[in-house]
């Protein structure tokens, strides 16, 4: 490639002029490819189809690649999980994956009858109409290669000074790519690692150690009961199997219904169900326990195939108070924690303990019990560690699974 060096196609260096100073401010990769192919055309390079992968850091997804076509309105975003970037044949044995291994060009004429169908996808281009194909690296500062690839459908293919000015804009583009992978990979990181509203705070300069705010919120506190004789017994796969279909299940419903899970703590998990200033808490609390319902009947529905294949079943307790938390950042200068701290969180987590002496699966305070909507059950005064004066300690009053 020959950098910015767009000599040898006026119309190139228009778009990677319109790239570097307005297509820059287009976020969405999908609007931003979707243009930056229509301009190409527009200065008479004939690409059909144009291709883009991009590797990302995430915990499911490996690269997003976006399929551009001349006659179909707007790009496609595809995905291709960690599996079929690092197993699949189709893969491995694409030009992409090679150019992403060697960050060498592959130009191959598809009109010359010499041209070699060294890759399975050929012989699909090419009876779809295309007569030139070229993949193009795109290569990072870090050092990591993306992909972008052109084909054409004119009879004649590309000509020289065509490649060099897609070259030109394919270099323009490792730039804006960069740029976009940045900041689409710290939120990913966000949400995987704080969760989703946690991280746009921290994002939106939430950082400095003791910033944070008061605010109210429905607090949920979930532990593993029997927990510590499973890790003491079990191989060290089995746990870990058994923590993530655990935490799956209630990140999953706490998450369905509009919470956001904070933190896991070993075998325990807090989740907040944040309240408005001056919102109601009926919902908020109702959303709650149906959150609870539905963990409680997907950890049911875990277990049977659990039971099926030999593996230990999975039994939790579950607390839900309601109170006003401290919602920010602690910790050391270097290394911070954004969280919810406050009397409201530990009379939480003393009242699961309540639950589990008490056998039952979920239990609530007399806080929550008065916003829900829902008739719960009181299983009197209790004393909480920590808590000067006994507490009232609500439940379901009808069991969604067996307590244990």
């Amino acid at each position: 490639m020959k950098g910015f060096d767009t000599e040898h196609h006026e119309g190139a260096a228009r778009v990677v002029e319109w790239m570097m100073r307005d297509g820059r401010h287009l976020t969405h990769m999908r609007e931003f490819g979707d243009e930056m192919c229509r301009r190409i055309v527009a200065v008479d390079i004939p690409i059909w189809r144009a291709f883009c992968s991009v590797g990302t850091l995430h915990p499911q997804v490996a690269a997003a690649g976006y399929i551009w076509r001349r006659n179909t309105p707007g790009a496609v975003r595809v995905t291709a999980t960690h599996a079929f970037f690092n197993g699949e044949p189709e893969f491995a044995g694409s030009p992409i994956a090679e150019v992403r291994r060697t960050g060498v060009m592959i130009r191959r004429r598809l009109i010359d009858p010499n041209c070699p169908m060294d890759y399975p996808v050929l012989p699909e281009f090419i009876a779809d109409g295309g007569t030139d194909y070229a993949a193009m690296p795109m290569i990072c500062s870090s050092g990591e290669i993306n992909c972008i690839t052109w084909l054409t459908d004119r009879a004649t293919g590309f000509t020289e000074r065509e490649i060099a000015g897609l070259a030109s804009v394919a270099e323009a583009l490792t730039i804006i790519v960069e740029l976009q992978a940045t900041r689409r990979i710290a939120r990913h990181l966000m949400d995987a690692y704080v969760g989703h509203r946690t991280g746009e705070r921290v994002l939106s300069g939430a950082i400095t150690r003791g910033s944070g705010e008061a605010i109210r919120a429905v607090i949920w506190f979930c532990d593993l009961r029997g927990f510590t004789s499973l890790a003491d017994t079990l191989p060290r796969d089995r746990v870990i199997s058994l923590l993530n279909d655990y935490f799956e299940t209630m990140v999953e419903v706490v998450t369905a219904e509009g919470g956001e899970a904070l933190k896991f703590m070993g075998d325990g998990m807090l989740a907040i169900f944040e309240l408005g200033a001056t919102e109601d808490p009926t919902s908020r609390c109702g959303a709650a326990l149906r959150a609870a319902r539905a963990a409680a009947e997907k950890i049911a529905a875990r277990n049977a195939l659990r039971r099926a294949t030999g593996e230990p079943e999975i039994h939790f307790g579950l607390a839900l108070h309601m109170g006003e938390v401290s919602y920010g950042n602690i910790g050391a200068p270097t290394r911070l924690d954004f969280t919810v701290i406050g009397p409201a969180v530990n009379h939480a987590s003393r009242l699961e303990k309540i639950g589990h002496e008490l056998g039952r699966q979920v239990v609530t305070s007399a806080s929550f019990a008065e916003a829900a909507s829902e008739n719960l059950e009181s299983l009197g005064l209790h004393n909480l560690r920590g808590v000067a004066e006994p507490q009232q300690v609500f439940a379901p009053i009808v069991s969604w699974a067996a307590t244990d």
